[in-house]
């Protein structure tokens, strides 16, 4: 799927309509609908994307090529049917002075009130934001099942501030924290049954939001990092993503590193809050020793969890992606 993102990452909030609130709290400011603009149709969408792609293919079948994975990735049925089902919109709120943008994904027609889920993405920066393709991809199928999410894409991201910065498990853990706040004003959630999950970089970010609360019911990671320091060894290339975003890296790498890794201080994590751990085998950005030794510690320390290994997966789980996704809607609708 990376291949083609690159493609798809727009910057939502500019394309975006206004929008009835999703959230009812003055201070969330512009509310607009994600269903509007190009992503209003599948044909006004994917006429978007065949623009993109002319330009980048070296031919016609390779334009061809292109249009056919955007079809068999997200479909004009699938997209209809999630434009039928949910609503969704993005949002801006503040966290310490920043504006920091987000997001939220609510079913249209509920009996009764639904749980909510925290997701928390992955990447750093512009890469990794959750943008229209990824909210279809990754998080319509699990708020389709009767869940409402909601997320931050963490301060700096998707804004030319330059003194605002995503410090990757840093201060942007409050742009996670801040969220709570506002679930008792989105009409039709039951604020007591709060979920979390993260993928890649947002593994590390669920456990270092827990820390801050103990509103959280149940968690999951991705393909999360435990280890920091020792996943430097598995990909060396990561000490350039720490050196930009984690402050006074060079002087205190050790001590921050450690800070950013639960298998560091799983001792205080609460034996009340079960884990579900995802991972794919052949994972080449985080190593799946990863979830595995975070599993051995938590069991070691007696905190309920499950780990699923896929074998022959990779980093985003491509090749299981509606196991994954049962997985995460079992996980959350047993424990929240």
């Amino acid at each position: 799927m990376n291949k083609y993102l690159i493609i798809l990452s727009l910057v939502i909030s500019p394309f975006m309509a206004q929008a009835s609130n999703l959230i009812n709290d003055e201070r969330i400011k512009d509310q607009k609908n994600c269903f509007s603009s190009i992503f209003e149709s599948y044909d006004s969408w994917r006429g978007f994307i065949e623009k993109k792609y002319k330009k980048r293919s070296k031919s016609e079948k390779d334009l061809l090529k292109k249009l056919s994975w955007f079809d068999t990735m997200f479909g004009e049925d699938k997209f209809n049917q999630y434009k039928n089902n949910l609503s969704c919109n993005t949002f801006t709120y503040q966290v310490d002075g920043n504006d920091v943008y987000g997001y939220i994904i609510k079913p249209k027609t509920n009996e009764k009130k639904l749980p909510i889920l925290i997701y928390n993405r992955g990447g750093n920066g512009n890469f990794g934001g959750v943008v229209f393709g990824s909210m279809m991809f990754n998080l319509f199928p699990i708020a389709n099942e009767g869940f409402v999410i909601i997320g931050s894409q963490y301060r700096g991201t998707f804004t030319k501030n330059s003194s605002v910065h995503d410090e990757f498990g840093g201060k942007d853990v409050n742009d996670v924290i801040a969220l709570l706040d506002y679930i008792p004003s989105i009409e039709g959630v039951d604020a007591q049954r709060i979920g979390m999950y993260g993928a890649s970089r947002g593994g590390m970010q669920t456990h270092l939001a827990l820390k801050q609360t103990n509103n959280i019911k149940a968690i999951a990671t991705i393909a999360g990092a435990t280890d920091l320091l020792q996943e430097l060894n598995f990909r060396p290339a990561m000490e350039k993503v720490y050196t930009k975003r984690i402050p006074d890296y060079d002087k205190n790498k050790v001590a921050e590193l450690e800070k950013r890794s639960v298998l560091k201080w799983v001792n205080e994590l609460s034996p009340n809050i079960p884990i579900l751990l995802l991972h794919g085998e052949d994972d080449k950005r985080v190593s799946v020793k990863n979830s595995i030794d975070l599993a051995d510690a938590l069991t070691k320390n007696s905190i309920p969890h499950k780990l699923v290994v896929y074998p022959n997966d990779n980093h985003g789980l491509m090749k299981n992606k509606v196991k994954v996704n049962k997985e995460l809607v079992d996980w959350f609708q047993e424990y929240l």
